[in-house]
């Protein structure tokens, strides 16, 4: 039994780890970088990753851990990209994945062979090989959605995902476009050195600090977690209103939708810059004419930089056309790694969650790992399962793109471990204190 496994970030590691945890021998993991990392592989040039210089998470490191591989000692509460890049690359060791990784090796094509029970899979260089499981991790945060606008901006005008340190905006006239987490970063960057920073959003969001009376936003989201979404929604939302206000004080929109149905803008910053006039709110854009931007307000002004914070496509070319349509708001997949249709095809990381990705890619790792090891068969309500988490996303969220992925941390967490056999493997304790 064969299996390949692609990316070597924080998901594909996990996933590696899990398979060799249930017993899995013949394993390869591809990466096309140099080293383990995905996208917390920082670098100065555009490349697959999405980070950029100054870039910490949005989740406390308490929450952002393997459950059987945690920081250390003195690692600060929102860790950056290097400590993040040596705590991936430290787990990659530990558990003997790292051998298992071909560096420097792109995924050209991996199609379906033997009637569907098996993978062939081309590479850049020509080469092939042949695999019986196929484990998708190589993450959705790469392809990037350029927001569509009447004209043209003749300034500078990049996406999020090309933005890499705010230096070459010194003295310059930015305006970032969104309202997610990379916007308020981006917008908070540049505007430590530009002539003016704007943001221009389509709507009001909520913007959570990173802490709460002195306490990581999501340890204190955990500590109510015990509460109904509807008793906890309107808690945390007087709780944040205690803390910053209505944002319209901000000169921001109010929001649209109710607490908790977006995904979460963690930023301490943002709200402090605007009221001390170095970030300024705009609205939504309505076009472009040289450098004149202009808004849905009536407001124009002139800008040398746009930079678009609009999310990404859900991407992968390495699979054939129309195998499987990630597309729609309806995800084809159980518990986002099992496809309805496609057999011995897996998706590891393949989530938003409000929360930390990498906990509930570790349990979709142990599930699929379990799977192709045969502990553990897929239920036979598969379609109406599927079904259920789609609509109770939609009745949850709101209907854009980027929320066709998105799910509760703590209940979907649950829901992971409610399936995990109890007969699986686990790693010997003594090897993980060492």
């Amino acid at each position: 039994m064969r299996v390949a496994v692609i990316g070597a970030g924080p998901s594909g590691i996990t996933a590696a780890k899990n398979l060799i945890q249930a017993g899995v021998r013949d394993l390869v993991v591809f990466d096309k970088n140099a080293a383990v990392g995905g996208n917390w592989l920082f670098s100065k040039e555009p490349s697959h990753s999405s980070v950029f210089e100054t870039t910490h998470i949005i989740s406390s490191k308490t929450l952002s851990q393997y459950s059987d591989y945690p920081w250390p000692p003195g690692c600060a509460d929102y860790p950056g990209h290097r400590e993040l890049l040596a705590y991936f690359q430290g787990y990659a060791d530990h558990f003997g994945v790292t051998p298992l990784v071909r560096f420097g090796t792109e995924v050209a094509q991996a199609e379906p062979v033997d009637d569907g029970r098996g993978w062939r899979l081309s590479f850049a260089t020509g080469e092939e090989e042949r695999f019986d499981h196929l484990v998708v991790a190589s993450g959705h945060h790469w392809d990037p959605r350029w927001p569509e606008y009447p004209g043209r901006f003749e300034g500078e005008y990049l996406h999020s995902h090309h933005f890499k340190t705010a230096a070459p905006f010194a003295g310059k006239r930015v305006l970032v476009i969104g309202g997610g987490n990379s916007a308020c970063d981006i917008a908070v960057e540049t505007a430590r050195v530009s002539a003016t920073t704007g943001i221009s959003m389509r709507r009001g969001y909520y913007f959570v600090p990173k802490f709460l009376f002195g306490i990581p936003s999501d340890v204190m989201h955990a500590r109510v977690e015990w509460l109904p979404r509807g008793l906890r929604a309107p808690l945390l939302r007087t709780l944040l209103w205690l803390s910053v206000g209505d944002f319209e004080r901000y000169g921001l929109e109010k929001p649209d939708h109710e607490f908790m149905a977006s995904h979460p803008v963690v930023n301490s910053e943002l709200l402090y810059f605007i009221r001390h006039g170095r970030i300024h709110p705009r609205r939504d854009v309505l076009g472009f004419k040289g450098c004149t931007v202009r808004f849905k307000d009536g407001r124009s002004e002139e800008y040398d930089a746009v930079i678009a914070c609009t999310g990404f496509r859900i991407s992968f070319p390495f699979l054939p056309p129309g195998l499987i349509d990630l597309s729609k708001a309806e995800v084809p997949l159980f518990l986002r790694c099992f496809p309805l249709e496609v057999p011995n095809l897996y998706f590891v990381g393949l989530l938003q969650p409000v929360g930390c990705i990498w906990p509930l890619s570790e349990l979709q790792g142990a599930l699929v790992a379990n799977h192709i090891a045969g502990r553990y068969r897929l239920p036979p309500d598969l379609r109406s399962r599927v079904r259920d988490l789609n609509d109770w996303t939609a009745r949850t969220f709101m209907g854009t793109p980027r929320h066709s992925l998105e799910v509760d941390f703590e209940p979907f967490r649950r829901a992971l471990l409610r399936e995990i056999p109890k007969d699986a493997p686990t790693w010997p304790k003594a090897a993980i204190a060492s």
